[in-house]
This record gives C-alpha cells, sequence and structure tokens, in this order.
C-alpha cells in the first residue's frame, strides 16, 4: 500500500503534472472535450477493421475508490482513453480496484481480490517490494512512474512501435436467449514470439460513477472508465500456434450491455509482455 505523508502527496502531485498535459492536449477529433462525456467514446466504439488496423496497447490502472491518491489518475486514464494520444495506435484501458483499501473506511463496490492478485504478481515481475495505488502498466512490462505527460506519451509510443499479435473479437453479443450470457468468439494470428501466452477476456464497465460516503476520498464524486468486472483466462496461444475459440461470460445480473465493453488480451505467463490485444462493444 502507498504509505501515507508526503509520499502519497508526491504521487497524487506528479499525476497532476500528467493530467495537466492531457488536458490541453488536442483530443483524436481536434476538439478538446470533457473526459466525462468522452472516456468511452473512441475505442469502444471504434469498429473492428480500425481496431485490426491500429497498434493496439494496453494501459492497467490499480487503483481504489478508497485511495485518495488515485482520482487524479483515473481521470488521467479517462483522457488516454478518450484522447488516444498517439497517432495510429490504439490505447485500450482498463481500470482495476484493489481490495486493500476496503478496510479503511469506504469498500469499493468494484474492487476485486484476484485484481489484487494480479497486481501482486506484476510487483514480483516489476521488482516492486510492496503494491501500491494508483499505478499505470503498459504493456504489462514497463510501469510509468514519471507524472509527466510527455514521458506518458513517449512511453505508449514505444509500446506501440512494438510488433504485436493481431488480436479479432468476433460476434460478440448478448445471448438473445439469456440476458446474462455474452459470447464472443477470440481470434489471433500466429505468436511468433519465443514464449507460450495466455489468453484473457475482460469485461469492463464503459462508465461508472460512484458518490464515495467514507475514508479518503469522503464526500467526493468519483467517475471511471472502462471498470473491470471480470477477468478470465480462456486459454492458450503456444508459441507458432494461433488461437480460436468461443467463449461465454456470464455477466453479474442488471448489467446494461450498453455500458459494456469487451477486451481481450494475449500475455505471456508471469505476468509478462502483453503481445496483442483487442477491444469490442456488443451490437445492439
Amino acid at each position: 500500500m502507498l504509505p501515507r505523508g508526503s509520499v502519497r502527496f508526491l504521487a497524487c502531485a506528479v499525476f497532476s503534472l500528467a493530467l495537466s498535459f492531457f488536458l490541453v492536449a488536442p483530443m483524436a477529433s481536434g476538439q478538446n472535450q470533457p473526459a466525462q462525456n468522452q472516456a468511452a467514446a473512441t475505442p469502444a466504439t471504434a469498429t473492428q477493421d480500425a481496431t485490426a488496423a491500429a497498434h493496439p496497447v494496453l494501459v492497467e490502472l490499480f487503483t481504489s475508490e478508497g485511495c485518495s491518491s488515485c482520482p487524479p489518475v483515473d481521470v488521467l486514464l479517462q483522457k488516454i482513453d478518450a484522447a488516444q494520444p498517439v497517432p495510429g495506435a490504439q490505447m485500450i484501458v482498463l481500470s482495476e480496484h484493489v481490495t486493500y483499501w476496503d478496510h479503511d473506511g469506504w469498500k469499493d463496490p468494484n474492487s476485486s481480490s484476484a485484481l489484487t492478485d494480479r497486481q501482486t504478481a506484476y510487483e514480483a515481475v516489476l521488482g516492486e517490494k510492496a503494491v501500491s495505488t494508483p499505478q499505470l502498466i503498459v504493456d504489462g512490462t514497463t510501469q510509468v512512474k514519471s507524472g509527466d505527460g510527455k514521458v506518458i506519451v513517449d512511453t505508449l509510443q514505444k509500446a506501440a512501435a512494438a510488433p504485436k499479435v493481431p488480436v479479432r473479437i468476433a460476434a460478440l453479443a448478448i445471448d438473445p436467449a439469456n440476458p446474462d450470457i455474452l459470447r464472443a468468439r477470440i481470434e489471433t494470428d500466429v505468436n511468433s514470439e519465443k514464449h507460450n501466452a495466455d489468453v484473457y477476456v475482460a469485461v469492463a464497465l464503459d462508465h461508472v460513477e460512484s458518490q464515495v460516503l467514507k475514508g479518503e476520498n469522503g464526500g467526493r464524486h468519483l467517475v471511471h472508465v472502462a471498470v473491470v468486472q471480470q477477468l478470465t483466462k480462456v486459454g492458450k496461444l503456444p508459441k507458432g500456434k494461433s488461437f480460436a475459440e468461443d467463449v461465454q461470460v456470464k455477466l453479474k445480473p442488471g448489467t446494461d450491455p450498453k455500458n459494456l465493453r469487451l477486451v481481450a488480451f494475449v500475455q505471456e505467463s508471469g505476468p509478462g509482455k502483453v503481445l496483442g490485444a483487442a477491444v469490442r462493444k456488443p451490437s445492439s
């Protein structure tokens, strides 16, 4: 956990600098519009052809509504999602809410022990001594610590330039016989990397709002983008092979299909390098 005091203040301050950079940067459409209104627009509504043509970059944010340093970075993730700051690339974002802040006065309604375990696994690979929030990880290998917006964009550009295994999400739709079941076909090209990899699907909510009543963010109205509800390993992608399987995910009762995005990604075990990713919304 991030210690109280000056270190937490510093974390909030440096990412506020990054946020200020994205707030003044032009949007992908050429207009600078509020993140709250635009957060889900660009990646989640992209056509499958556009998704396949872009160079995908997976940006994971480990966050919590119980952490006072997290809201500025939550907004930063919305800006990355909406602004798509690297031409020719597609930033595929995931907001992953952890549980270790839940005992400090406010239980994050989107927190998951599975996501806490995922962050802990990253720490072992990245050589960190303890988990902390907020934490941005790009393509499974690079932890973004600088609050300089240009440094963040440079990190995203380098990730976009790396070779990727094309990933496709086909036939994504709610089961007409059962509205709690989401079905899709996940396909990849041949894995030309040196290592085997795992194939994951993440069900995420495009837009989440929360009125925090207690804890460090007590009294604040928070907005999140691409909030992970489920993260499931659906198969393996051996080196020299491709992947093609039909998958189904059981949604939480009452989930609005119009507020969903499905992210599929291929990642070396460890967790390691993300080899490819794609995002798509269910058909209406």
